[in-house]
């Protein structure tokens, strides 16, 4: 018992580990924390990125729509950017 016991404390290797270990997972620059850290903000922007895109499909679909129809063209003018025919009153009603 006691020379296994002395193999493992005369051994240089072991305590190089664990020194190594012990600096990866603490001390250094790139430790464990701030790699999960990294990588939950990589998934987020890829997140991120799905959805602006999925939205500059959806623009450019209106954007077409637009071109060809007027009556859409017409109703979104009036419903975002409350523009209005001559002789006409707009009653905006806000919901509290």
């Amino acid at each position: 018992m006691k020379s296994i016991f002395r193999h493992f404390v005369n051994h240089k290797y072991l305590y190089t580990i664990l020194v190594f270990l012990v600096w990866m997972f603490f001390f250094d620059e790139n430790k464990i924390s701030k790699q999960y850290d990294l990588k939950a903000r990589y998934l987020n922007l890829l997140n991120q990125k799905k959805y602006y895109l999925t939205e500059i499909k959806n623009n450019y679909k209106l954007s077409a729509a637009l071109e060809s129809d007027t009556l859409l063209l017409e109703r979104i003018a009036r419903e975002k950017y409350l523009m209005k025919r001559d002789n006409e009153i707009i009653y905006l009603i806000v919901n509290e």
